[in-house]
């Protein structure tokens, strides 16, 4: 169990644990104008459960395409105070059936583009663009999103151009960028990525996460400080 200041994420069954990709993702997106969210490929349900904290009136749709990590966030959206707003489908993105455009759609997509294989048959799934490629999620993301909405990813820092290109190919056009690295003197490990449906100026600058081992830089807790029990 990985408890937050307002929420706790059972995280037993998920082949994807909490990590900081999701907590970045959850703190950064912009949802307080998002009457309604879609969390593509939820895991155990951390990023929703951020929004939800958030914006006490968004209401949220997620899903899931493993199995073990749906019924582990189904619990945990039950397990918060905002379960009336959350809801989550044991589906994969190219099946989900839904008439309702959405505000914001947010993703921590697949990024293993190789053929690399995890020990773990659940967390290779998490993790494997076979089963999600970014053409697949950017082109359901562009169908799902309305026309004034915003979308947001959090991928690997070597794929961002190339998923700039796959998203402007859809539709989707780059409107803020955050580069993330774990220390000043470490290249970029994560792009925080947000499109919008229209052409407009894009907004560059990056994030340190830490100064040195545990001790974190001033941008990291005031983005995060709201969920770690100890920022």
């Amino acid at each position: 169990m990985f408890r937050f200041k307002q929420f706790s994420v059972s995280q037993e069954k998920s082949a994807m644990k909490v990590g900081t990709d999701g907590v970045l993702l959850g703190a950064w997106s912009p949802v307080k104008k998002a009457n309604n969210v879609l969390d593509i490929g939820t895991g155990t349900g951390l990023i929703a459960l951020m929004l939800a904290q958030r914006n006490l009136e968004v209401k949220i749709d997620a899903i899931e395409i493993e199995e073990n990590a749906f019924k582990e966030a189904q619990l945990n959206f039950i397990n918060t105070l905002w379960s009336s707003r959350l809801n989550v489908f044991n589906t994969s993105l190219q099946s989900f059936k839904n008439d309702v455009q959405y505000d914001l759609i947010v993703s921590n997509p697949p990024y293993y583009t190789d053929t690399y294989q995890n020990e773990a048959a659940e967390r290779t799934l998490a993790r494997h663009v076979d089963n999600l490629s970014f053409q697949d999620l950017l082109y359901y993301t562009s169908f799902m999103l309305k026309d004034n909405g915003i979308c947001t990813f959090i991928i690997p820092y070597v794929e961002e151009q190339n998923f700039i290109n796959l998203a402007k190919d859809q539709g989707l056009f780059i409107s803020k960028i955050t580069r993330v690295k774990g220390r000043v003197e470490l290249p970029f490990k994560r792009s925080l990525l947000c499109f919008t449906k229209e052409l407009t100026g894009c907004l560059e600058d990056e994030l340190v996460i830490e100064i040195d081992r545990h001790v974190y830089t001033q941008e990291y807790i005031q983005l995060t400080e709201s969920f770690y029990l100890k920022m």
